[in-house]
Formats: structure tokens, sequence, C-alpha cells
């Protein structure tokens, strides 16, 4: 074919050597299901026709609210083998954020997985105008459902079917009309500054970078991936559509988010890719497993850990590993690193990778000590996700590795990181503005600040924006920091603040799982999350956390004081983005107060907040934060 686009390669895996081959797995009621390159073909060939049948034209948007599904997968290939435009959109999104997506996306068509996400569009019908169709896959509660707009997904397959047969050739042909430079996916940023902006990619985009990623043999054909991540983020769409329909990958949908943990173990991916949000999750259930794991493995662990840790830091630097570290990193092997590997279900994976935000050294290096040959990988929507990518022999613990094929990276004068690569988007839709101050001559600007090491390798230091200075002109990462707070199983976020400050502070998020098991087990008793967050057991515990990044920070930059915040940083508060990243400039204005208390000398401040129970109610409680110090105090909470 003159022109490749996703659908086009759909039809040569369908039609060669791959069309028995497994293309996608599904657990539905415990038992997993198969469907085959050739199946997966004449499901997306019946919905396709069934959008056409509806009266579904080329250049219309459809949005998708969905966990990870093989429909999703199918309907994402089935409208753009029309030449249609699909645009996911997070599915724990509340409703006037789905309505805003949908009303700007212009989407007439919206698939939505189950009643709760046709709720949700039902509830915003009224306000938006130019909706045909609500295409539903799980009827389960939906039997009573009356509305016009509403069709179930096995309908529309079906009104496909009797297209085909009517008009025989008609999806083979508007597949073959596809060309490369049609729009492939309009995919919303996650909003970490403002509004989310639509991202247009094109097939070229998602093909030449799918292919840049094999060309470093980071997987091979019908390796398995687990498809777990939301849809509607860029990575999810790179790794388990774009490179799976390229390579070809056999993609493993979980029975649904509950069940994750264990489906890993059950498929045992050969590919896996995880944010640090997810690496950080890992990592807090590997240390409080340890911490409650008997005399005996807990020993074996804390022995073995820093024997890892020093044989993956020589292959890393390249220097030789003796023998003697060798034969105790082969018995570490059998003893320690093989048993948790297998308990988190990585352990046939051949390469895990993480990206989407910057990772903790410790938890990158803690997962490297156990055998998981992870590594960091570094891109925006802007550019279909990848830019930079480690390779085997080229991981460094600072960097985020070099350029991948077919891209440039170079540094501003102002330190700014730019992206040239075959994969930069169109442009941001309905947003001319936007697009002219993201792309200039050719060039993403990032806005991450960052470095370029004679070896090529990047180093991203944090959002140019988000770097901050002390008034005698210290300057820090506060990312950086933040990410070593969080490689505690207690913190489960931290927002460190410090700029035009006389020095370095923070607002800190338990870890409300591990911390209850904790208090627990020390017989603390609470009642809610703001509860247990303010006992002084839990602030002595997570001051000694405090205190062990302090000894790793220069004395200029140590965290001198900090609180313990009330609630969860929340996206449905807009505290967060989708994909867990902190807003950093709305947690601090809407924050202000209890910042401007860290700097004021209080010893606590108090503060309003608001419960919401199991069955919506809502009610506002008083209470009274506590501000601490960090002087030296007794280890009180690790004993």
């Amino acid at each position: 074919m003159q022109d490749e686009t996703l659908p086009q390669l759909l039809l040569v895996n369908a039609r060669g050597t791959f069309s028995r081959k497994p293309a996608i797995r599904e657990k539905e009621f415990g038992i997993w299901q198969e469907y085959r390159w050739a199946d997966a073909l004449k499901r997306v060939k019946a919905f396709a026709l069934g959008l056409v049948a509806l009266g579904f034209k080329r250049g219309e948007t459809l949005a998708l609210l969905s966990d990870n599904r093989p429909e999703v997968y199918w309907a994402i290939l089935a409208i753009q083998a029309i030449g249609g435009v699909p645009v996911p959109i997070y599915q724990d999104a509340p409703a006037k954020e789905v309505g805003y997506i949908i009303d700007h996306s212009d989407a007439s068509f919206v698939f939505a997985q189950d009643q709760e996400q046709v709720d949700k569009v039902l509830e915003l019908k009224e306000v938006l105008p130019r909706l045909k169709q609500i295409i539903y896959e799980d009827p389960k509660g939906m039997r009573h459902y009356q509305d016009a707009l509403l069709r179930s997904f096995t309908a529309v397959e079906g009104l496909g079917r009797r297209l085909e047969q009517e008009q025989p050739g008609l999806f083979e042909a508007l597949v073959e009309a596809g060309r490369r430079e049609d729009v492939a996916l309009l995919c919303y940023t996650s909003g970490t500054t403002g509004l989310p902006k639509g991202v247009v990619l094109l097939h070229r985009n998602l093909i030449t970078v799918a292919r840049n990623f094999l060309a470093t043999k980071g997987c091979l054909a019908g390796d398995a991936v687990l498809a777990y991540l939301p849809p509607a983020w860029i990575g999810e769409i790179l790794w388990s559509l774009a490179v799976a329909t390229v390579a070809p990958l056999t993609v493993n949908c979980p029975e649904g988010p509950e069940t994750v943990q264990g489906d890993l173990r059950e498929v045992g991916p050969h590919l896996f890719f995880a944010p640090p949000r997810i690496w950080e999750n890992l990592a807090s259930q590997v240390q409080v497993r340890m911490e409650d794991a008997g005399f005996v493995k807990r020993r074996f662990y804390r022995w073995f850990l820093p024997i890892g840790h020093e044989a993956a830091l020589r292959k890393m630097q390249g220097r030789p590993v003796p023998l003697w570290l060798k034969f105790l990193s082969l018995l570490g092997e059998v003893l320690v690193y093989g048993p948790i590997r297998d308990q988190l279900g990585l352990a046939r994976v051949k390469s895990a990778y993480t990206g989407g935000a910057a990772i903790g050294p410790e938890i990158f290096m803690l997962f490297r000590s156990i055998g998981i040959n992870v590594k960091q990988a570094y891109g925006q929507t802007e550019c279909s996700a990848l830019a930079c990518l480690q390779q085997d022999d080229q991981v460094k613990l600072e960097t985020v590795g070099r350029p991948v094929a077919n891209t440039e990276v170079r540094i501003s004068d102002e330190g700014e990181v730019l992206i040239r690569s075959s994969g930069l988007f169109a442009g941001y839709y309905k947003n001319p503005t936007a697009t002219a101050l993201a792309l200039k001559e050719g060039w993403l600007h990032t806005g991450d600040a960052g470095l370029l090491g004679e070896d090529g390798h990047l180093v991203c230091l944090d959002r140019a924006g988000d770097l901050a200075t002390l008034v005698d002109g210290t300057q820090f990462a506060p990312q950086m920091i933040e990410n070593k707070l969080k490689f505690s199983p207690y913190i489960k976020e931290a927002v460190v603040i410090g700029q035009g400050r006389p020095y370095v502070a923070a607002l800190i998020d338990i870890d409300e799982e591990n911390v209850g098991k904790w208090a627990e087990k020390r017989r603390v008793s609470y009642t809610t999350y703001a509860d247990l967050s303010q006992k002084p057991e839990v602030c002595e515990l997570v001051h000694w956390e405090i205190e062990r990044v302090n000894r790793d920070l220069s004395s200029a930059t140590r965290i001198r004081r900090y609180l313990l915040l009330h609630k969860e940083l929340d996206p449905d508060d807009e505290e967060m983005t989708r994909t867990r990243k902190v807003r950093r400039r709305f947690v601090t204005k809407k924050y202000s107060g209890l910042i401007e208390a860290l700097y004021a000398g209080l010893e606590e401040v108090p503060v309003l907040a608001e419960v919401t129970y199991q069955d919506g109610r809502k009610a506002t409680i008083e209470t009274r934060l506590k501000i601490r110090a960090l002087e030296k105090m007794a280890e009180v909470g690790r004993s």
C-alpha cells in the first residue's frame, strides 16, 4: 500500500502470517477469552460498517468512555477505518469534564462502556446539540433505558454485517482510501496548567513512533502486553494500539481495574509500561509486605537488596561484576529477587519502561536491584508519547536516555527542551494560538527544563515553570525532592514549595492504606483520613521519613517545615490531573493559607474540610493541622 494507516496494518496482520495468532485477550468471568487477528478484523469491520449505516461520516469525531476492553480498541480502529476521528476520554472523569471534551471535540457519537458512563452522557445531552448516538457495550442495568439516542455495540455490529452483505467490499474500499496524513486520534492533554487541549495526531505520527520504538528491540512480534492504563492516555494508545498493531503484539485486557494485580500475574507480560505512580505503588507493596513478612524473609530481603543494588549499579556504569558478587546475586535471585518478581507479576518481563513524569532514583534502583530491566522513557502527547529512551546497555540513573530514531532533541538558550521528530502533532484542535506557541520552526517547545550531556543523553530537571529559587539565590527542583519523599511507603503525594521563600517546606499526603495498616499493628485507633493524618504517632513516622530524605539533600534545600494534609489530593477536586500529576499552581493557590502558615512560625493552623460520604452526602468539618519543624527526635515511628 502506498499510504499506511493503522486499519491498513490491521488488514495485513489479519490476512497474513499472523491471521491465526492471538491479537487480544480479555478476562471475563474469570476465564480468558482469546481473539485472533482474523477475529479482530471481523469485529472492526462489523462495527465500522455499522457506524456507516447509522450515518457516521468521514471526518466526524466519536468520543470513547471506557476501561480497557477489546471493544474500545476495535472501536478506535473502526472509526479510523472509515475516516473518522476517535476521541478517548478518561473514564473516571466527572460529567462536567466529559461534557467539555465531547463539546469541544465536536463529537457526534459517543461510545460508553456501561451504565455509569451512559448516565454521564445522558445527564449532558441537553447541552450537547451535536450528539446523535450513544453506543454502549455492557448492557447490565440498562434493560429499562428507553432513550432514543441509545444503541448497543452488538446492535451496531448487526447493522454493519447487513451492510456488508448489501455492499461487499465497502469496508476494504474505505480502508484503502485512508492516507498516512489523515487524523488518527484527537488526544486531550491532562491539563496540568489549565483546560485540556486536543492534540491532533496523524497515522504517520503513531506508526513512525511505534517503529522508532521497535527499532530499539524493546519487544518482539507476539510478545504479550497488559492493557491496564486509561485508553485516554497517549502512552496506552502507543503501546496497546500503535505498537501492538505494527509489531504485532498480543494485548491482554484485565477483568477490571480492581483485578489488575492478579491478572498481571496470570498474563506474565513480556513488555510492561507503567508511569511513576504505578512503580511507586508497587514499591510500597514490596516494602510493606517485607515489613510484615517473617523474620527470616525480612532478613534475607534486607541483606540481599544491597547486593542486588551494587550488581545493578555496576552493570549500569559498565564496571565489571566480581565473581563473589555474581555468586551472591545468583543466590539472591533464588531466595529474594525471583519470588518478588513473581509476586508482582513481572517474572517474564524482558523490558519494562517508566515515563509520563519523573521517577525517584530510589524507586528506579529498587526494581533494577531485583532484576527487572526497567528503563526510562521521555515524551509528551504532542510528540506521540516518545522522544527519548534508555536502551539496555545505556541505562543511566539521572537521564531519560538518547533520542530514538528520526528524532532530534536540543536545549534552547533559556534551558528548555526542544523536540523535532516525525511524531510531532499537527496542532491543537481549534486552538491556533496555543499551536503557534508550542510549534516554532518545526520544533516542539516542551516547557520542560533540561540538559544534554556530551554522550547525547537527556537530563530532565522539571517543568521550566516549576523550578524554584530561594531568597538567597539557591535553585532547586521541587519534583526531585518530591520523588525522594514518595519512595516512602507512607507518603503518597508531596508538594514541595520554596519559590522566593527563605527555606524549603512541604505539604504531605499520607498513604491511607499503608499508614492505616501501620497504625492498626500498633493499636493506634482512628476514624477518618483527617484524624489518622494528625495522630502524633503518624506525625513522628512521617517525620523520620523526611529526615531520611533530608540526609541526601544539600543543607540549603532541606525541608525545614511541613504539615500533613487533612485530605488526599484528588483529580475530582482539580488538584491533580487524570494521570495523577499534581497541578502545582492550582494547589499552591488553593492551599495558600496553609503555605503562609508554614512560613509564619505557627505550630498549627485551622482548616475547614469537606467530607464526602459513600452515599454522596457531603459535610464540612473543622480540624486543626499540626505544623512540624525538622529537629532531631527519637525514631519512635519506626519502632
